[in-house]
C-alpha cells in the first residue's frame, strides 16, 4: 500500500505569506519594544541606560520590569491584532504605541503617588527594597494595559 502526502495547492504561497507575516509582526514588536525602552528611560529620573550599564542593581531591576511590563503590551497588541495583515500591523503598532504612553504616565503617577525617590533609588549602588515596590509597579501597570487592549 502506497501512501502519497497531498499538500493543497495553496500551500507554497500560504507558507511564505505566514513567513512574510511573521517578520513583520517581529520587526512591530521589535521597534515598539524599542520606543518602550526609550520611553522608560526617557521618563525616568537619571540615564537608565548608562546605570544598568554600570550594573546598579536598582536600576537593573527597574528596567528588567520595565521592559516585561513593555513585552506584555507589545504581545497583546499583535495578539489582538485585526486578522488581514495590513490592518492587523497598523492595529499592533497603534495600540503598542498607545498602550506605552499609557504604561508610561500610569507608573510615574503611581512612584509620585507613592513619595518613592526614584533617581535615588535607581542611581544606588546598593540594593534598595523600593525597587521592588517601582518595579512591581511597572508589571502591575503593564498587565493592566495589556489587558485593557484585549
Amino acid at each position: 500500500m502506497t501512501h502519497t502526502l497531498a499538500l493543497a495547492e495553496t500551500f507554497g504561497s500560504d507558507l511564505v505569506r505566514g513567513i512574510g507575516a511573521i517578520l513583520l509582526y517581529g520587526v512591530i514588536g521589535l521597534l515598539l519594544m524599542l520606543v518602550g525602552f526609550y520611553a522608560i528611560d526617557w521618563t525616568t529620573p537619571g540615564k537608565l541606560s548608562d546605570l544598568v550599564r554600570r550594573g546598579l542593581p536598582n536600576a537593573v531591576i527597574v528596567t528588567a520590569s520595565g521592559m516585561l511590563s513593555m513585552a506584555f503590551i507589545v504581545v497583546v497588541a499583535i495578539f489582538n491584532s485585526a486578522s488581514d495583515l495590513t490592518e492587523g500591523l497598523i492595529t499592533s503598532l497603534v495600540y503598542g504605541l498607545l498602550g506605552i504612553i499609557v504604561q508610561v504616565l500610569a507608573v510615574r503617577l503611581l512612584e509620585w503617588s507613592t513619595r518613592i525617590d526614584v533617581r535615588g533609588t535607581i542611581e544606588s549602588e546598593v540594593f534598595a527594597p523600593a525597587s521592588i515596590v517601582v518595579a512591581a509597579a511597572h508589571l502591575a501597570l503593564g498587565l493592566v494595559v495589556a489587558v485593557s487592549i484585549s
